[in-house]
Protein backbone atom coordinates (compact mmCIF):
# COMPACT_ATOMS: atom_id res chain seq x y z
CA UNK A 1 0.00 0.00 0.00
CA UNK A 2 2.87 2.78 0.63
CA UNK A 3 4.10 1.91 -2.40
CA UNK A 4 0.68 2.83 -4.09
CA UNK A 5 0.21 5.67 -1.87
CA UNK A 6 3.90 7.04 -3.11
CA UNK A 7 2.94 6.06 -7.02
CA UNK A 8 -0.80 8.24 -6.71
CA UNK A 9 1.78 10.98 -4.67
CA UNK A 10 3.97 10.92 -7.63
CA UNK A 11 1.03 11.51 -10.47
CA UNK A 12 -0.74 14.32 -8.39
CA UNK A 13 2.26 16.30 -8.36
CA UNK A 14 2.41 16.34 -12.60
CA UNK A 15 -0.94 16.44 -13.20
CA UNK A 16 -1.27 19.18 -11.07
CA UNK A 17 2.15 21.00 -11.66
CA UNK A 18 2.48 21.11 -8.11
CA UNK A 19 6.04 20.09 -5.42
CA UNK A 20 4.59 17.99 -2.66
CA UNK A 21 6.36 19.19 0.54
CA UNK A 22 5.03 16.68 2.85
CA UNK A 23 3.18 13.45 2.81
CA UNK A 24 2.17 11.86 5.64
CA UNK A 25 -0.32 9.84 7.46
CA UNK A 26 -3.19 11.30 9.50
CA UNK A 27 -6.63 10.01 11.77
CA UNK A 28 -5.81 6.65 13.26
CA UNK A 29 -2.90 4.94 11.83
CA UNK A 30 -0.68 8.00 12.79
CA UNK A 31 -2.30 8.56 16.58
CA UNK A 32 -1.87 4.82 16.84
CA UNK A 33 -4.94 2.87 17.01
CA UNK A 34 -5.84 1.76 13.61
CA UNK A 35 -8.28 -1.13 12.78
CA UNK A 36 -7.28 -3.75 10.27
CA UNK A 37 -10.14 -2.11 8.05
CA UNK A 38 -9.24 1.34 9.16
CA UNK A 39 -8.83 3.35 5.65
CA UNK A 40 -5.10 5.48 4.52
CA UNK A 41 -6.04 9.44 5.83
CA UNK A 42 -3.13 10.90 3.91
CA UNK A 43 -2.37 14.63 3.69
CA UNK A 44 -0.50 16.28 2.50
CA UNK A 45 1.07 20.20 2.06
CA UNK A 46 2.34 21.72 -1.28
CA UNK A 47 3.20 24.51 -3.22
CA UNK A 48 2.93 26.14 -6.62
CA UNK A 49 5.75 28.20 -8.71
CA UNK A 50 6.17 31.72 -7.64
CA UNK A 51 3.87 32.93 -10.18
CA UNK A 52 0.81 30.92 -9.24
CA UNK A 53 0.98 33.02 -5.91
CA UNK A 54 1.10 36.43 -8.52
CA UNK A 55 -2.44 36.84 -9.02
CA UNK A 56 -5.23 39.04 -8.24
CA UNK A 57 -7.50 36.12 -8.08
CA UNK A 58 -6.53 33.69 -5.21
CA UNK A 59 -6.91 29.97 -6.98
CA UNK A 60 -7.75 27.10 -5.36
CA UNK A 61 -5.65 26.14 -2.37
CA UNK A 62 -6.85 22.36 -1.53
CA UNK A 63 -7.07 19.32 -3.06
CA UNK A 64 -9.00 16.01 -2.30
CA UNK A 65 -9.09 12.55 -3.63
CA UNK A 66 -10.96 9.67 -2.50
CA UNK A 67 -9.08 6.43 -4.65
CA UNK A 68 -9.57 2.49 -4.66
CA UNK A 69 -13.01 2.72 -3.68
CA UNK A 70 -12.36 5.53 -0.85
CA UNK A 71 -9.67 3.19 0.70
CA UNK A 72 -7.31 6.18 0.03
CA UNK A 73 -8.05 9.52 1.23
CA UNK A 74 -5.69 11.94 -0.23
CA UNK A 75 -6.15 15.67 0.88
CA UNK A 76 -4.11 19.30 1.33
CA UNK A 77 -3.31 22.42 1.63
CA UNK A 78 -1.12 24.78 -0.16
CA UNK A 79 1.67 26.44 1.55
CA UNK A 80 0.44 29.58 2.16
CA UNK A 81 -2.86 28.41 3.43
CA UNK A 82 -0.98 26.12 5.52
CA UNK A 83 0.66 28.76 6.73
CA UNK A 84 -1.74 30.70 7.60
CA UNK A 85 -3.48 28.04 9.21
CA UNK A 86 -0.36 27.47 11.52
CA UNK A 87 -0.48 31.29 12.49
CA UNK A 88 -3.65 30.12 14.19
CA UNK A 89 -2.30 26.97 16.00
CA UNK A 90 -4.83 24.68 13.30
CA UNK A 91 -4.66 21.72 15.50
CA UNK A 92 -4.93 19.07 12.17
CA UNK A 93 -2.20 21.06 10.75
CA UNK A 94 0.10 20.65 14.11
CA UNK A 95 -0.55 17.09 14.21
CA UNK A 96 0.32 16.23 10.81
CA UNK A 97 3.57 18.04 10.64
CA UNK A 98 4.42 15.71 13.38
CA UNK A 99 3.18 12.96 12.26
CA UNK A 100 5.10 9.34 12.47
CA UNK A 101 3.96 7.71 9.01
CA UNK A 102 5.44 10.55 6.29
CA UNK A 103 5.26 8.94 2.61
CA UNK A 104 7.43 11.93 1.45
CA UNK A 105 9.33 15.02 2.72
CA UNK A 106 11.22 18.16 2.34
CA UNK A 107 13.67 17.94 5.17
CA UNK A 108 14.53 21.39 5.66
CA UNK A 109 11.00 22.33 5.32
CA UNK A 110 9.68 20.04 8.25
CA UNK A 111 12.17 21.00 10.54
CA UNK A 112 11.66 24.94 9.43
CA UNK A 113 7.73 24.27 9.61
CA UNK A 114 8.17 22.32 13.06
CA UNK A 115 10.35 25.28 14.31
CA UNK A 116 7.86 27.77 13.79
CA UNK A 117 5.09 26.10 14.90
CA UNK A 118 6.72 25.92 18.65
CA UNK A 119 7.04 29.40 18.64
CA UNK A 120 3.04 30.81 17.16
CA UNK A 121 1.51 27.70 18.97
CA UNK A 122 -1.71 28.76 21.34
CA UNK A 123 -2.65 26.94 23.91
CA UNK A 124 -6.19 28.50 23.92
CA UNK A 125 -6.80 28.38 20.25
CA UNK A 126 -5.44 24.73 20.13
CA UNK A 127 -8.02 23.57 23.72
CA UNK A 128 -11.20 25.28 21.84
CA UNK A 129 -10.41 22.60 18.59
CA UNK A 130 -9.87 19.27 21.29
CA UNK A 131 -13.16 20.67 23.38
CA UNK A 132 -15.43 21.12 20.88
CA UNK A 133 -14.29 17.27 19.32
CA UNK A 134 -14.31 15.94 22.49
CA UNK A 135 -17.84 17.64 23.70
CA UNK A 136 -19.46 16.21 20.19
CA UNK A 137 -17.99 12.56 20.27
CA UNK A 138 -18.28 12.00 23.90
CA UNK A 139 -22.24 12.72 23.29
CA UNK A 140 -22.04 9.95 21.04
CA UNK A 141 -20.57 7.64 23.25
CA UNK A 142 -21.65 8.42 26.77
CA UNK A 143 -25.83 8.29 25.79
CA UNK A 144 -25.65 5.11 24.29
CA UNK A 145 -25.36 2.06 25.58
CA UNK A 146 -23.33 0.29 22.59
CA UNK A 147 -21.22 2.34 20.35
CA UNK A 148 -18.35 2.09 17.79
CA UNK A 149 -15.19 1.94 19.45
CA UNK A 150 -13.81 4.71 16.93
CA UNK A 151 -15.84 6.94 18.01
CA UNK A 152 -15.16 6.37 21.78
CA UNK A 153 -11.50 6.49 20.76
CA UNK A 154 -11.92 9.77 19.30
CA UNK A 155 -13.89 11.30 22.51
CA UNK A 156 -10.61 9.93 24.32
CA UNK A 157 -8.26 10.98 21.92
CA UNK A 158 -9.84 14.66 22.19
CA UNK A 159 -10.07 14.81 26.06
CA UNK A 160 -6.86 13.44 26.85
CA UNK A 161 -5.45 16.06 24.42
CA UNK A 162 -7.63 19.07 26.41
CA UNK A 163 -5.77 17.82 29.69
CA UNK A 164 -2.54 18.15 27.82
CA UNK A 165 -2.88 21.34 27.33
CA UNK A 166 -3.64 22.89 30.38
CA UNK A 167 -1.24 20.91 32.17
CA UNK A 168 1.98 20.94 30.06
CA UNK A 169 3.21 23.69 27.45
CA UNK A 170 4.26 22.29 24.61
CA UNK A 171 1.79 20.87 21.39
CA UNK A 172 -0.49 17.85 21.93
CA UNK A 173 1.48 14.97 20.32
CA UNK A 174 0.26 13.10 17.26
CA UNK A 175 0.57 10.17 18.77
CA UNK A 176 -1.98 9.06 21.88
CA UNK A 177 1.11 7.01 23.37
CA UNK A 178 3.02 9.99 23.79
CA UNK A 179 -0.03 11.84 24.93
CA UNK A 180 -0.95 8.99 27.66
CA UNK A 181 2.75 8.91 28.51
CA UNK A 182 3.52 12.39 29.22
CA UNK A 183 0.95 12.66 31.79
CA UNK A 184 0.03 11.69 35.04
CA UNK A 185 -2.62 9.33 34.37
CA UNK A 186 -3.51 6.63 37.24
CA UNK A 187 -2.05 3.25 36.52
CA UNK A 188 -5.69 1.59 36.05
CA UNK A 189 -7.01 4.11 33.08
CA UNK A 190 -3.61 3.82 31.34
CA UNK A 191 -3.83 -0.07 31.12
CA UNK A 192 -7.23 -0.22 30.49
CA UNK A 193 -7.00 1.80 27.22
CA UNK A 194 -3.83 -0.27 26.23
CA UNK A 195 -5.99 -3.28 26.46
CA UNK A 196 -8.89 -1.49 24.24
CA UNK A 197 -6.19 -0.33 21.78
CA UNK A 198 -5.27 -4.50 21.13
CA UNK A 199 -9.01 -4.86 20.96
CA UNK A 200 -9.54 -2.33 18.24
CA UNK A 201 -6.34 -3.63 16.50
CA UNK A 202 -7.98 -6.67 16.00
CA UNK A 203 -11.65 -5.86 14.75
CA UNK A 204 -13.43 -4.33 12.12
CA UNK A 205 -14.98 -0.27 12.70
CA UNK A 206 -18.33 -1.88 12.64
CA UNK A 207 -18.04 -3.12 15.71
CA UNK A 208 -20.16 -2.09 18.82
CA UNK A 209 -18.75 -1.78 22.20
CA UNK A 210 -20.10 -1.29 25.67
CA UNK A 211 -19.68 -0.32 28.85
CA UNK A 212 -16.43 0.99 30.07
CA UNK A 213 -17.76 3.36 33.01
CA UNK A 214 -14.28 4.53 34.54
CA UNK A 215 -13.32 5.97 31.11
CA UNK A 216 -16.24 7.53 30.42
CA UNK A 217 -16.17 9.54 33.65
CA UNK A 218 -12.34 10.33 32.97
CA UNK A 219 -13.65 12.20 29.83
CA UNK A 220 -16.18 13.98 31.78
CA UNK A 221 -13.86 15.25 34.15
CA UNK A 222 -11.20 16.36 31.14
CA UNK A 223 -14.17 18.03 29.49
CA UNK A 224 -15.83 19.73 32.37
CA UNK A 225 -12.47 20.65 33.20
CA UNK A 226 -11.50 22.33 29.55
CA UNK A 227 -14.75 24.17 30.10
CA UNK A 228 -13.67 25.63 33.33
CA UNK A 229 -10.18 26.40 32.84
CA UNK A 230 -9.96 26.80 29.44
CA UNK A 231 -10.40 30.58 28.84
CA UNK A 232 -7.17 31.79 31.21
CA UNK A 233 -4.74 29.65 28.70
CA UNK A 234 -2.73 32.25 26.71
CA UNK A 235 -2.34 32.92 23.33
CA UNK A 236 0.33 33.33 20.79
CA UNK A 237 3.72 35.20 20.85
CA UNK A 238 5.01 34.69 17.13
CA UNK A 239 5.57 36.84 14.87
CA UNK A 240 3.98 37.18 11.37
CA UNK A 241 7.05 38.43 10.39
CA UNK A 242 8.79 35.03 10.88
CA UNK A 243 5.64 33.07 8.73
CA UNK A 244 6.12 35.75 6.12
CA UNK A 245 10.32 34.88 5.62
CA UNK A 246 9.60 31.48 5.73
CA UNK A 247 6.90 31.58 3.22
CA UNK A 248 8.90 33.25 0.90
CA UNK A 249 12.42 30.55 1.94
CA UNK A 250 10.42 27.78 0.81
CA UNK A 251 9.56 29.04 -2.49
CA UNK A 252 12.75 29.83 -3.57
Amino acid sequence: MEEKIKKYLFDLEKERGITILLACETGSRAWGFPSPDSDFDVRIIYCHDKDWYLSLAEEKDTIELLLDNNEIDISGWDLRKSLRLLWKSNPPLLERIQSPIIYRADNDFLLGINSIAKETYSRIASIHHYLSMAKKTFEEVANFQEYKLKKFFYALRASVACLWILERQEIPPIEFSKMLNGLNLQAELTTRIAELIELKSTISETYLHKGEPELIEFMKSCIERAENESKQLPGSKGQMNDLNEFFRKTLG
